[in-house]
């Protein structure tokens, strides 16, 4: 797969992807307004800075276990939590940092729980695999492949059980459509028309194996053929492509109840892990990849259209990224979980 543009698919039921115009023209002011814009672009700055920081802090074994970066997927990241609204629910794997900051989840407290603080989200218990908070309805960081599908299924049936209008956003990689259980959840949630959207963060490696040599399908949205689910594929190395896309489907969503597989076409520029040197890529690929940058195609456009200088966007960049180094000062200083807290959440009181 290339880093192409968008491919307009439609429904298994034949219907188009989305939505009516006037929800379109929702998501269209947003992305042409400039203060809008520029907060994305802070936000996605925010974001690389940050995992930079976690990446160093890792390589500095100032803690251990596994770590994973989100580094080049922030266009996605942003562009669908824009989309959403804060009482919408969110689950996702282990590549979950940015994402649990864009829910609302502080950044300095993911940071605090990647060194295992008490004031972390998780009270240090979780780490870097397992960020969570009830409150903001952020429901994990999951380190099992795939096995957060039928949870943002259970989710999906509580949801339409108390008709609420909410959503559940499931993030899954590419090679979790292979899994088991990931077939199991999407039956379950075609079958009773639950308000799950999938999305397939697809940046073509499950690890270090190309997707190609796993799986015979050319596109991933052609999963969701044999549950005769609505789905799609963006450009999620474009935010604005994104956000606009995502609006739609979300929106229509919200009127139907029917789950959506959305595969999101995006490339991560570390390994699979901090300690994956990634290898198994050339340097032309990757060359190719983050030529497509989600932070440099969004400054382009910004500066095309006359709504920010170079200037004005390095002096963001500077914000975000005095921000980040903020959020690892403020947890280097948080305290060590208290002893007792070994034996709490063990059992059921």
């Amino acid at each position: 797969m290339s880093p192409k543009g968008d491919v307009p698919t439609k429904s298994s039921a034949g219907k188009s992807n989305g939505t009516k115009d006037s929800e379109r023209q929702s998501s269209s002011k947003n992305i042409q307004d400039k203060s809008w814009l520029l907060g994305v672009y802070e936000e996605m700055c925010y974001y690389r800075r940050f995992e930079e920081r976690v990446n160093q802090a890792y390589t500095k074994q100032k803690f251990a276990g596994f770590c994973h970066v989100h580094i080049g997927q922030e266009g996605l990241c942003v562009g669908v939590q824009r989309a959403l609204r804060p009482t919408d629910y969110m689950i996702t794997g282990y590549r979950s940092h940015t994402q649990a900051v864009a829910k609302g989840i502080p950044g300095r407290e993911v940071f605090a729980e990647l060194f295992g603080k008490a004031t972390g989200c998780a009270k240090g218990n979780g780490g870097s695999m397992h960020m969570f908070s009830k409150d903001k309805r952020f429901l994990g960081g999951h380190g099992i492949v795939g096995g957060q599908v039928p949870l943002a299924a259970g989710v999906g049936f509580a949801i339409k059980y108390e008709k609420k209008d909410d959503i559940i956003v499931c993030y899954l990689g590419d090679a979790a459509v292979n899994q088991g259980q990931f077939h199991e959840a999407l039956n379950m949630a075609a079958t009773w028309a639950l308000p799950c959207l999938f999305i397939i963060e697809n940046n073509r490696y499950g690890m270090g194996t190309d997707i190609k040599r796993t799986t015979s399908i050319d596109h991933l949205w052609k999963r969701a053929l044999a549950y005769d689910m609505d789905h799609g594929q963006v450009d999620a190395m474009n935010v604005m492509k994104t956000y606009d896309f995502v609006s739609g489907v979300v929106a229509n969503m919200r009127k139907t109840n029917r789950p959506y597989l959305l595969d999101a076409i995006c490339y991560r520029y570390k390994g699979h892990s901090v300690s994956d040197p990634g290898l198994y890529r050339t340097k032309e690929e990757m060359a190719e990849w983050m030529a497509k940058d989600p932070i440099i195609q969004l400054s382009e456009h910004l500066k095309k259209n006359k709504m920010a200088t170079d200037e004005e966007l390095k002096a963001l960049d500077t914000k975000a990224k005095e921000r980040a180094r903020a959020d690892e000062d403020w947890a280097d200083e948080q305290p060590q979980p208290p002893e007792e807290q070994v034996w709490q959440n063990v059992y059921m009181d």
